[in-house]
């Protein structure tokens, strides 16, 4: 699975909430500096060429949907953090969060009640 930018990134989750899209359905939703329609397009463009994203064709308009769903993405890119800053490990994932009080120990308890739950 291919990087995304951040501009690219931040179109998938638009698409992602809103499922089909035009891309003048997609402009609203773009943050701080406003994108013209054809920069958006060409951003929707190469998603598509990277296979994050698929069309249907409308006469000469498109309506694009994601084909790479968000849980896919979000397992990808995990994986890809852990295996590039915390030599493949989740447990150095997860001690990175506690050191920089970003989990809390209550939290962390409920993640092993998941885990007990899972086995």
């Amino acid at each position: 699975m291919e990087k995304l930018t951040n501009k690219e990134e931040e179109i998938m989750r638009i698409l992602w909430k809103l499922e089909k899209a035009f891309v003048k359905e997609i402009l609203p939703g773009v943050k701080g500096q406003k994108l013209h329609y054809n920069t958006v397009s060409t951003i929707i463009r190469k998603l598509e060429d990277k296979g994050y994203v698929g069309h249907e064709a409308f006469g000469n308009t498109h309506r694009y949907f994601p084909v790479i769903s968000k849980e896919t993405y979000r397992k990808e890119f995990m994986n890809m953090a852990a295996r590039r800053y915390f030599d493949n490990s989740f447990k150095n994932v997860v001690s990175f969060f506690a050191k920089e009080e970003k989990i809390s120990a209550e939290e962390l308890r409920e993640i092993l009640d998941i885990i007990e739950k899972e086995k």
